[in-house]
């Protein structure tokens, strides 16, 4: 016989841990979506220089606030922050280059 004929764990009842496990991670994933939604009010106070400064304008509020409920918010504006400063460096790649020319 070898180790590999017996588990340590018996076969049975296994599907319940893995369900519990998943009822515990939406329910922690959509306490985390709500609080990072209650964060978006803060961010809607700040100035329009404030928000320039970390990456985001108004509209982005305004678009991560439209997301259905069980889509994390942050998620999203760290997505469209990303995407402008990808475009940023670009079009700054693109004016060295004519300069440079």
């Amino acid at each position: 016989m070898t180790t590999l004929d017996r588990t340590a764990f018996p076969m049975t009842g296994t599907t319940r841990p893995a369900v519990a496990v998943r009822a515990v991670n939406a329910i922690v994933r959509a306490l985390r979506a709500w609080k990072n939604r209650r964060a978006i009010y803060h961010l809607g106070a700040m100035s329009d220089w404030e928000l320039a400064d970390i990456g985001l304008t108004r509209g982005d509020l305004h678009v991560a606030w439209r997301e259905p409920m069980g889509v994390d918010p942050t998620t999203v504006l760290g997505h469209l922050a990303d995407a402008r400063a990808v475009q940023a460096m670009r079009e700054a790649a693109e004016r060295a280059a004519r300069q440079v020319c």
